[in-house]
C-alpha cells in the first residue's frame, strides 16, 4: 500500500470545500487525520473557546466516523507529535491548512523547515480565508490600511474565489490506525464550570448544523441590511461561531448567497451588505497578517498617550453585567449565557466600556476571548480598536454610542432587553444559572444605579480625546 498522508486539522472541521482535506486526498495512500492539542492552541483561546472545541472536535470526529475515517487525537508538541506519528504509520507527507496569527504563522513555519528536513513532504494549503493576505494589494504595493478600497480590490478578484469543492465520496482510510487520546480525558470543557451545560442551549456545532443554519438565512438575507441590527429579530446568520472552527467555509455561504441573488427578484441590498461583511472578516486577517500585534498594541502609535483606565471595579462590574445600564447589562447577559453577543451590542458595550468608563480596550478584547463561542483572533482584536479608535479605519473617538438611543432605536419593542433582564425570562434565569457562584448575584437582586451618567462619561473621554491631541 502506498504511504499515508497525515492531515493535520486545525480549525477545518468540515468534509465540503476542505481544500486542505482535498490536498491530503490528492496522494495515492491512506489519510490519516489528526488533531493536535499543543501549547499554542492552548494558550490562544479562552474557557468558552476550550469548551466550543471540544464540540467542533466531537461533531467532525461523528462525521468522519461516518464516512469509515476517524479523527485521531495528539497533545504534546506539533513537531514532535507529527514526527511519532510519521514514525508509528510511515507518512511520507502532511498537509494542513494555513493560519495567520504571529505563533501560529512562527510553529508553521519551523514544523515544514523541520519536516522538510526529515525527508517529509510538508503542505500547507489556504482553508480559512477567501484570499490569502498577501495578494491583497494597494496600487503602489503593500498592505491596505482601509476597508472600502479593500473591500473594492476583494470584489474585483471575486472570479479568484473559486467553486467551493464537494464533500469527497472516498476518505481513503489506513488499513490501521495510530493510537488516539481520549477527548473526554481532555476535558476540555473543565474551566466553563456549570456555566456549560448552559451555553450548551444555544451553541450551534458540526458541519451539518452549520449548512443547514447557512439554508435559514437565505430566505432572510435580502433584508439583511436593516435586519443585521435589528435586536429583538433573528436578523443575522448566527454562522459566526461555525466560521471561526471552519465547520463550513466562507466561500461556500459567498456562492450560495450569489446564488440566491441570481435567481431572487428581490433588492440586491441585504445580500450585498452580507457579503460585505464576510470581507470585513477578510479585512480582519488581512490586517493581522501584516500587523500581528493587532490584538496586543495600539494599531496608532499615538493612543499610546491615552490615558487609558487598567482593570479595576468598573471594569468587574462590566463583566458582570451590573453597569446599572439596561442595554449594557442586557448584552454582558448575553454573551456569559450563550457565548454569543449580537454585533450592535459588541460594538455598544466596547463604546461603553472603552469611551464611558475609558477601561483599556485590551481589558474587553480579553474578556471577550475568555467567553465567545465564537472567538475568532482576528475579528475580535479589529473590532475593539476600532470601536477603541486606536485601529485601523478606526471610528472616530469622539462617535460615542450612547447606550440608551441605541437601544431605542433598534430594539423599540424592548424584547432584548426584557429577555435578558426580566427576573421571569427563561434567558435571564439562564444568566444566573451559568455565573460563578462566587458573584453572589440572584435574580432577586435589585438592579445597580448606573456606574456614570451617560452625559459625565462622554463629556471625560471628550476631554482626555482632546488633551492626548494637544
Amino acid at each position: 500500500m502506498p504511504s499515508p498522508t497525515i492531515l493535520w486539522i486545525r480549525k477545518e472541521f468540515r468534509l465540503a470545500d476542505n481544500p486542505a482535506l482535498a490536498k491530503a486526498l490528492s496522494g495515492d495512500g491512506p489519510v490519516i487525520a489528526v488533531f493536535i492539542l499543543d501549547d499554542i492552541t492552548r494558550e490562544a483561546l479562552g474557557a468558552a473557546g476550550m469548551w466550543r472545541l471540544d464540540k467542533a472536535i466531537s461533531a467532525f470526529a461523528q462525521a468522519l466516523e461516518g464516512r469509515g475515517q476517524r479523527l485521531i487525537l495528539r497533545s504534546g508538541d506539533a513537531l514532535e507529535t507529527l514526527r511519532a506519528l510519521i514514525s508509528e504509520t510511515g507518512a511520507t507527507r502532511v498537509v494542513w491548512g494555513r493560519h495567520y496569527d504571529r505563533a501560529s504563522r512562527e510553529r508553521d513555519t519551523a514544523v515544514k523547515a523541520a519536516l522538510r528536513e526529515d525527508g517529509t513532504e510538508a503542505v500547507s494549503v489556504r482553508a480559512h480565508l477567501l484570499f490569502e493576505p498577501w495578494t491583497i494589494e494597494t496600487k503602489t504595493g503593500g498592505p491596505y490600511r482601509v476597508y472600502s478600497p479593500f473591500k473594492r480590490a476583494c470584489f474585483d478578484r471575486e472570479g479568484e474565489i473559486g467553486a467551493p469543492l464537494p464533500a469527497p465520496d472516498d476518505l481513503s482510510p489506513p488499513d490501521a490506525w495510530p493510537q488516539s487520546e481520549s477527548l473526554k480525558e481532555w476535558a476540555l470543557g473543565a474551566a466553563m464550570d456549570r456555566g456549560g451545560a448552559v451555553v450548551a442551549r444555544y451553541a450551534n456545532p458540526g458541519e451539518a448544523a452549520a449548512l443547514e443554519r447557512l439554508e435559514t438565512f437565505v430566505p432572510i438575507v435580502s433584508e439583511y441590511d436593516e435586519g443585521r441590527n435589528m435586536l429583538g429579530i433573528t436578523g443575522t446568520s448566527r454562522l459566526s461561531e461555525n466560521y471561526a472552527w471552519g465547520e463550513i467555509s466562507t466561500r461556500t455561504a459567498w456562492h450560495r448567497i450569489r446564488a440566491y441573488m441570481a435567481r431572487s427578484d428581490k433588492p440586491d441590498d441585504g445580500p450585498v451588505v452580507y457579503l460585505q461583511e464576510l470581507l470585513w472578516r477578510e479585512f480582519a486577517y488581512h490586517l493581522l497578517y501584516h500587523y500581528p500585534d493587532l490584538a496586543t498594541e495600539n494599531w496608532r502609535e499615538e493612543w499610546n498617550g491615552f490615558p487609558w483606565r487598567g482593570d479595576n471595579d468598573d471594569a468587574e462590574r462590566w463583566r458582570r453585567g451590573q453597569t446599572g445600564i439596561p442595554g449594557v447589562d442586557a448584552a454582558m447577559r448575553e454573551l456569559y449565557a450563550t457565548g454569543y453577543m449580537h454585533n450592535r451590542m459588541r460594538m455598544l458595550t466596547a463604546s461603553f466600556l472603552t469611551k464611558h468608563l475609558m477601561v483599556d480596550w485590551r481589558v474587553g478584547e480579553a474578556w471577550f476571548r475568555d467567553c465567545l463561542t465564537d472567538f475568532d483572533p482576528a475579528s475580535n482584536a479589529m473590532g475593539w480598536q476600532w470601536v477603541a479608535g486606536s485601529g485601523p479605519d478606526a471610528t472616530p473617538f469622539f462617535r460615542i454610542f450612547n447606550p440608551e438611543t441605541q437601544v431605542e432605536k433598534f430594539d423599540k419593542k424592548n424584547r432584548y432587553v426584557s429577555r435578558w433582564m426580566d427576573a421571569e425570562s427563561e434567558d435571564a434565569r439562564n444568566f444566573f444559572a451559568a455565573i460563578p457562584r462566587s458573584w453572589g448575584m440572584t435574580p432577586q437582586d435589585r438592579r445597580p444605579p448606573p456606574l456614570i451618567g451617560l452625559k459625565e462619561g462622554r463629556e471625560r473621554a471628550l476631554a482626555a480625546y482632546k488633551e492626548m491631541r494637544g
